[in-house]
């Protein structure tokens, strides 16, 4: 069979140079065996009206259901097989397959050769899914099919899958499940001896910091390669100065951390009061700041306790505390979170099905909340993110930072506050969709 391996955009148009490699596609790739096969990113480029495929496959996300809806139904109607996969269609089968003709549920490793195996005989099921979790010895990613793509300059490397938190707003252990696994050492050196050292390197992982044995082991494998990289990691990482110290002598120098809150109340309502075992978000930055690590720092709001006024003293923190990037999020109840559950119960979403609401744009808000009108929630984030980068707001947290000076971090800072300043116009108010 002939395949086609498709990334959805949130609607028809392309993005700039904030998009990155979706690993996902290059793990199908490298499972394809002999079929041949090719790879489209809707985020960067045109998706051809007509494919030369037998089989379409396409990787959903909430935000990316509708346009993928579309494309899907257009395959379809040329009778292409269709399959769909990702975090959307695992949380709702039922609705993905009104679209496909198959869904894969979880990780595709194990059920996508069936699938082709299946479909190769032209009786795919309707539905795919592991009856446990795969290990992850043997993974590879097919990165060949970024070649020649705009992307952010980074490389991308998973060492494990799943996250030891529940977190409200969260689904990623409901799709992980509760295991935490790790790649096999030996197997991820080998990847990482393989990528450019040039770039910056991030680890996709949900959580780096799954655990402190596997975090030490991880920093043992990184720290004679000498690579500059990035992760996303929970708060709790910097109770110990020790293991700040060996972060930084990795090689880490950006950190992705989600402060999410400044009130504890709301902390405890989104399970996330352990936010605060490190001690105050302003000393975690800047010791964070005084081993050369750069922040991207993550808020959301519309928990029961926020008002405009928490939304201001985040946006007030995060310029004291000089973080180099930031975003600030009206809450997001995306199907498979207890927060999607939980207003669903309570009939606060405005419309339970906004993915694929025609009347919905991005930054539209979603809930009732409980502090302040829905409409003054997302107009309040939107004005806290315009704020945050103003020309003036990233010369004195970038360029008059306070940590270490290199022109490495100062590059690579720069340039994401260019692109995030960018982005922050470019994606308010998009359809979603065609």
């Amino acid at each position: 069979m002939k395949i086609a391996l498709i990334c959805p955009n949130l609607g028809n148009y392309r993005r700039s140079s904030d998009a990155m490699p979706p690993l996902a596609m290059a793990v199908l790739a490298a499972r394809c065996g002999q079929h041949p096969y090719v790879f489209y990113d809707d985020r960067v480029e045109t998706i051809p009206e007509s494919l030369d495929a037998d089989l379409v496959a396409l990787s959903v996300e909430t935000f990316t259901a509708h346009r993928a809806y579309q494309l899907a139904d257009a395959f379809r109607h040329e009778g292409k097989i269709v399959v769909m996969g990702g975090y959307h269609p695992t949380f709702l089968p039922e609705e993905a397959l009104q679209h496909a003709d198959a869904v894969v549920r979880g990780d595709a490793e194990g059920l996508w050769e069936q699938l082709l195996l299946d479909a190769g005989r032209g009786k795919p099921r309707r539905v795919y899914q592991n009856a446990g979790l795969p290990g992850l010895a043997g993974v590879r990613f097919e990165r060949g099919i970024f070649a020649g793509k705009r992307y952010a300059p980074m490389e991308l490397v998973q060492y494990g899958r799943g996250c030891r938190f529940v977190c409200d707003f969260c689904s990623i252990h409901r799709f992980y499940g509760n295991e935490l696994r790790m790649r096999p050492a030996d197997e991820l050196r080998a990847e990482l001896q393989s990528l450019d050292r040039k770039r910056l390197l991030f680890f996709v992982d949900d959580n780096l910091f799954s655990g402190e044995a596997s975090l030490q082991a991880l920093l043992a494998l990184l720290r004679p390669l000498k690579l500059r990289w990035a992760c996303q990691i929970s708060i709790d990482v910097a109770r110990e100065p020790a293991l700040l110290d060996q972060l930084a002598e990795a090689g880490c120098r950006y950190v992705l951390i989600g402060f999410e809150s400044l009130e504890p109340a709301n902390l405890r309502q989104m399970k996330k009061r352990w936010n605060h075992v490190s001690g105050d978000y302003l000393r975690v930055a800047r010791n964070l700041h005084q081993r050369g690590i750069g922040i991207y720092g993550t808020f959301v709001f519309g928990y029961d306790h926020d008002t405009p006024d928490t939304i201001r003293r985040s946006l007030d923190f995060a310029l004291e505390a000089r973080l180099e990037i930031a975003n600030f999020n009206p809450l997001t109840p995306t199907p498979g979170s207890l927060l999607y559950e939980r207003l669903r119960d309570e009939h606060r979403l405005l419309s339970p099905h906004w993915w694929i609401d025609p009347q919905y744009r991005y930054g539209d808000p979603i809930f009732i909340p409980r502090g302040m009108p829905a409409d003054t929630l997302a107009q309040a984030c939107f004005e806290a993110k315009k704020q945050f980068y103003v020309w003036s707001s990233i010369t004195r947290r970038v360029l008059l930072g306070d940590q270490p000076f290199s022109w490495f971090n100062l590059l690579t800072a720069s340039t994401a506050n260019l692109i995030s300043r960018r982005e922050v116009y470019r994606k308010q108010g998009r359809v979603l969709g065609a």
